[in-house]
């Protein structure tokens, strides 16, 4: 039996990226995965869709559940979470992972270079839906009692510049928020995580550089998370930062072509 059968898992803006290679490793582990994005359609497992990622967590060995929903809005929100807990009544692990990039991406200038709205896509998406997700999820992760856990996922742009001022502004202002959530789900056996990973090929990187050699694969840093949420030591790690790097280093961890990419350069301004 897989580690986490029987585990149920929230995983948001997972039809690409990060998210999708989180939602198929938690599946490689067995887990239930509730999929959540705005694209629907397509259900090939290859197809960046909500269906198409539940169909890759069910190839992986998992039981994918595609929600769409739009994490800008609170009642699509509202109703995802009112939708697990009518189907399991529980989570036992939640993995905000859900982002907006600004159209066109805020990549060098001036912030008033950009326009207002960036803030609303990268502090409204990139944080305030994370916090009205954790809000709503909160009763079913109490239901999954202790050992439960939120992973928010961060960005290295919360300690040093990378892209803008408001997506430097939205990682550091989620990196604090779980960290204070650390502190207040501590009684209750909850542990809330910051992720920090370097960098990934994801479809947009890919696309808008060409490629990425070096960088970890979408996979690579789900399996990170699915590892780190069976560690022993949880709880210890509740309020931290975890860097993808060191947690692969740590449980000796692959991606889906066998390789290891290098450690991130770190820095912290």
């Amino acid at each position: 039996m897989a580690a986490l059968t029987n585990q149920v898992c929230v995983v948001t803006g997972s039809t690409r990226g990060i998210g999708r290679g989180t939602a198929i490793a938690l599946g490689e582990q067995g887990a239930t995965v509730y999929v959540t994005g705005r694209t629907s359609g397509d259900t090939d497992a290859e197809a960046r869709t909500i269906e198409g990622t539940a169909a890759a967590v069910d190839a992986a060995g998992g039981v994918g559940i595609p929600v769409q929903v739009d994490h800008g809005d609170d009642d699509q929100i509202e109703a995802l979470f009112a939708r697990v807990n009518e189907g399991h009544g529980k989570i036992d692990l939640l993995v905000n992972n859900v982002y907006k990039i600004p159209n066109p991406p805020a990549w060098g200038g001036g912030f008033w270079d950009h326009p207002i709205q960036i803030w609303d896509d990268q502090v409204g998406i990139g944080l305030r839906a994370h916090y009205v997700a954790s809000w709503h999820a909160a009763p079913l992760i109490f239901a999954a009692g202790p050992g439960a856990a939120i992973v928010n996922v961060s960005s290295p742009g919360g300690e040093s510049y990378h892209f803008s001022s408001s997506y430097g502004a939205g990682k550091a202002g989620l990196d604090r928020l779980t960290a204070d959530m650390a502190i207040e789900l501590e009684p209750r056996g909850v542990a809330a995580i910051t992720l920090y990973p370097g960098s990934v090929a994801t479809e947009f990187i890919l696309e808008a550089r060409g490629e990425a050699p070096e960088a970890q694969t979408p996979l690579l840093v789900g399996r990170s998370v699915a590892a780190m949420v069976q560690a022993e030591d949880l709880m210890s790690r509740s309020g931290s930062i975890q860097w993808v790097e060191d947690l692969v280093d740590e449980f000796d961890l692959y991606d889906e072509n066998g390789n290891r990419p290098p450690g991130y350069a770190r820095r912290v301004r």
